[in-house]
């Protein structure tokens, strides 16, 4: 059944975008996508190993079956880290960025996440300025932590994202959306609350961390 939607006109519109948990078949498209963003793609092998792991959150955007945004996250205690977030540079500036970190935070909190940190390249003002509408505020600097070309990162952090402030943070961010995000529903794996940071493997290469809203 297509995705595709009539407008009251009769005229086609826009799939509906949906948020919802990466599984294999969307890996081929989440590739792609990689290849066009990041100067240090990651692997279908180092995909593949994330998304099966229970501390770690895999998400894609679709429209229709097009896969055109994805991002990803893992715990160490009730710390969450964004490894990965990127959209399709055909479809940045529809702020297909917003909804799928959105979709990402609100399920790190509903599994236990605290605080939530992730890395942004230093001279990246869009991706910058879509984090500081989720509350993530610069805590520091990784000097050459991304290469091609090499440049320092900002390391940003929200705390206390459990709380109501931070959850009326992002209804607020939904409802400047326009609608409701709309999710698949997505199995849940348990996962290990007493593992350590130690016990959480680095992911490879550092990500762009360019979602372009």
């Amino acid at each position: 059944m297509s995705a595709l939607r009539v407008s009251s006109l009769g005229r086609e519109s826009a799939p509906t975008l949906v948020v919802t948990q990466m599984r294999r078949r969307h890996l081929r498209s989440v590739l792609r996508i990689e290849e066009r963003t990041s100067s240090t793609p990651w692997s279908l092998g180092l995909f593949l190993a994330e998304a099966r792991r229970a501390e770690r959150i895999y998400l894609v955007a679709r429209e229709g079956s097009s896969v055109v945004g994805f991002a990803g996250l893992l715990f160490a205690l009730t710390e969450g880290h964004v490894t990965t977030i990127a959209v399709d540079p055909d479809r940045q500036g529809a702020r297909i960025g917003t909804r799928v970190l959105l979709v990402l935070l609100r399920e790190a909190i509903a599994r236990g996440a605290t605080a939530i940190t992730l890395e942004v390249r230093a001279s990246n003002q869009a991706a910058q300025a879509m984090y500081r509408r989720f509350g993530f505020v610069p805590a520091g600097s990784r000097k050459g932590y991304y290469r091609d070309p090499v440049e320092d990162a900002l390391v940003l952090w929200a705390h206390e994202v459990d709380s109501a402030e931070y959850g009326g943070r992002l209804d607020g961010i939904e409802a400047d959306l326009g609608g409701p995000v709309v999710i698949e529903r997505m199995a849940r794996v348990e996962r290990q609350s007493d593992a350590s940071t130690s016990d959480v493997p680095t992911v490879g290469e550092p990500t762009e961390q360019d979602p372009r809203s």
